[in-house]
């Protein structure tokens, strides 16, 4: 499942930052997992990561399978490639999320749509709910789209930590014009997803769950 050259995306389990990391493998062997040394997703600069630090790792296979599991530091590596050893467990204790299991919420984030080949012009609007593999989104009234097409999908995600991420995402319209509560909807399948993006997607989703449920609303 995992390969040389597969990039992994890090975040300390117990931590009271919400950092996260990216890497990728250089060497794999029963039982341990070797990385470069891993760059911090917000600032690009290297993370330091102690001897037994444990870790939530995520990966996505060839088949844009999700994967997590956990880890921990193991050592450090002096090579021709300065390396990470990191704990490999077994791919059995891999939790697997395929993409129709993401969850989607019904929640309103600021978007932008360009065309493709410009089949009609770029818009502002809302999502009317978004998930890791897709969103819909509100079609304003003067737009009008005649057919599929892949379009380039900017999203706005505000975290409760207070960062703010602007993603830029490849969607592929799977239904366009429909009406749903009065207002025209445009259905897009996220594509060619980084392994960041999904990540942060989900966290976003995850901490709307963690606030409505506070809030009594679901």
């Amino acid at each position: 499942m995992i390969n040389i050259g597969d990039a992994l995306l890090i975040k300390p389990r117990f931590s009271m930052t919400e950092e996260t990391y990216k890497a990728m493998v250089v060497e794999i062997e029963d039982g341990g997992l070797f990385i470069d040394y891993p760059v911090n997703v917000e600032t690009g600069k290297i993370a330091f990561l102690p001897d037994g630090m444990q870790l939530e790792i995520t990966i996505t296979d060839s088949e844009q399978m999700v994967h997590i599991f956990d880890s921990e530091v193991l050592g450090r590596i002096r090579a021709r490639i300065p390396m990470i050893q990191l704990l490999l467990p077994p791919e059995n204790t891999f939790i697997r999320i395929q993409r129709r299991q993401f969850v989607r919420l019904d929640v309103s984030v600021d978007a932008a749509v360009h065309p493709e080949k410009n089949e009609f012009s770029p818009f502002k609007t809302i999502t009317e709910d978004i998930s890791a593999g897709g969103a819909a989104i509100r079609l304003p009234r003067n737009i009008e789209i005649k057919g599929t097409s892949n379009v380039k999908i900017w999203l706005c995600l505000p975290l409760k930590s207070g960062e703010i991420h602007y993603l830029c995402l490849k969607g592929r319209i799977t239904r366009f014009n429909e009406q749903y509560k009065g207002k025209n909807i445009l259905s897009v399948q996220f594509f060619e997803t980084t392994d960041t993006d999904t990540q942060l997607i989900m966290r976003f989703i995850f901490e709307k769950q963690m606030e409505l449920k506070k809030r009594g609303l679901i």
